[in-house]
């Protein structure tokens, strides 16, 4: 009998592990984040915009849209590679038509020809899950007629329950974009052409973008749910400053300081990809992938 009990209790197990592991990532195990020291918002951010819709306290920044002003910060410094991070809650309920954004930008110093590399969440609808873009301009390509490289993704959690963190590591070989230290995406350098290269700035803000976020533009933001709250700590921003010497040696998030994925890191990345990927522009038939060519032979 004991022996036909515990064969039963084997059977379930396996029928209910694909279902418990499609809830949850695979451990990446290497957590990036635990690497880089933490900081707090004065210690290496200003005020870039909406001064009177933030506030700042010795956690962190919460910064907020109304129907008269949305918010945004800037780091003090550029930087030329590194590790960017932050812990990021999201508002609950309806957001549709707003965005929440933690980025990488020289917009400023290039306007019209700049690049750009992004963490965006697309506001929502009730009942519906947040959607987190990222994104990659190239040399304008985010300017007049746009070439976004976007991949968008929904999250094995509620963004709006919790903090969690959120990071972009940006080096001279590759870009990736994390979620709680699970890689959900690697843009890899194959030309100049295709790679940002010049120095850029973090900037978080949060805006009213009606005209495209939630669902092509379809729900725009509704103001009798203001204010929009988007609430963020534990920065960490570490690498290469625009100033630092030629010698600075770019971060990594892999175990390998020479950068890339391990195996049980990509593993993870790939069960992201099954899971939550909900938009690929290299897989988009719509598109002009001329103006792609990383498309034409991409290895994740």
């Amino acid at each position: 009998m004991s022996t036909i009990f515990f064969f039963t209790i084997f059977l379930w197990f396996i029928i209910l592990l694909p279902f418990t592991n499609a809830n949850w990532p695979l451990s990446p195990g290497y957590y990036p984040s635990t690497k880089f020291r933490s900081m707090s918002f004065y210690q290496g951010f200003k005020n870039l915009w909406g001064p009177n819709h933030q506030s700042v306290d010795s956690n962190g920044i919460d910064i907020w849209l109304d129907r008269n002003s949305g918010s945004g910060f800037k780091s003090v410094k550029p930087f030329r590679s590194g590790y960017f991070g932050a812990s990021i809650k999201l508002q609950p309920g309806y957001t549709a038509g707003v965005i929440t954004a933690f980025y990488l930008s020289n917009n400023e110093a290039h306007p019209g020809f700049h690049d750009e590399v992004d963490i965006e969440f697309l506001g929502t609808t009730f009942g519906k899950p947040y959607t987190l873009q990222t994104n990659v301009y190239i040399r304008g390509s985010g300017d007049g007629k746009i070439i976004g490289r976007e991949m968008k993704f929904h999250l094995w959690f509620d963004p709006t329950k919790d903090f969690h963190h959120y990071a972009i590591l940006w080096s001279p070989r590759e870009i990736i974009f994390l979620v709680d230290d699970v890689p959900i995406r690697r843009y890899a350098r194959k030309s100049v052409a295709t790679f940002p290269l010049r120095p850029m700035w973090l900037y978080g803000s949060i805006w009213d973008a009606s005209s495209w976020a939630t669902e092509d533009g379809k729900y725009k933001a509704d103001y009798r749910y203001q204010p929009f709250y988007g609430k963020f700590m534990n920065f960490k921003a570490s690498g290469c400053t625009a100033y630092s010497s030629r010698w600075c040696h770019p971060v990594s998030a892999s175990p390998y300081r020479s950068g890339g994925l391990s195996r049980q890191q990509r593993q993870a990345m790939n069960w992201v990809h099954r899971h939550y990927l909900v938009y690929d522009y290299c897989r988009d038939s719509k598109r002009d992938h001329s103006l792609t060519p990383e498309c034409w032979r991409r290895r994740r």
